[in-house]
């Protein structure tokens, strides 16, 4: 997938995973990482970004295998934000296969 959708997206993509419950930072990543070719490095400045923001909230958690994680929580602005940006998704994404489709006939 080339890396100007990736970048375009992937505020979207993270807030849809935080939605669906807290989780820390490599476990996000991993979950993208699974779907999308990128490195796992860039998921922390999206994470950061977002929580400077308001977006998110971090909290440390105490885990079997090391020190405390942290963990990242989904704030109401970001459930606000991660609102808007998928009605811009379905619009845009409506718009690009309205061309796409036009173009086949």
């Amino acid at each position: 997938m080339n890396s100007q959708f990736k970048k375009g997206v992937l505020d979207l993509l993270v807030l849809t995973i935080l939605d669906r419950g807290d989780s820390y930072g490599y476990d996000v990543a991993d979950t993208l990482s699974g779907k999308i070719q990128m490195s796992e490095g860039t998921v922390y400045p999206i994470l950061r970004k977002l929580a400077s923001e308001g977006q998110l909230e971090t909290y440390l958690k105490e885990s079997q295998d090391g020190p405390p994680r942290k963990y990242y929580h989904l704030t109401d602005g970001g459930r606000e934000k991660l609102s808007e940006y998928r009605k811009e998704w379905d619009e845009f994404s409506e718009a690009v296969r309205a061309i796409l489709e036009d173009e086949k006939k």
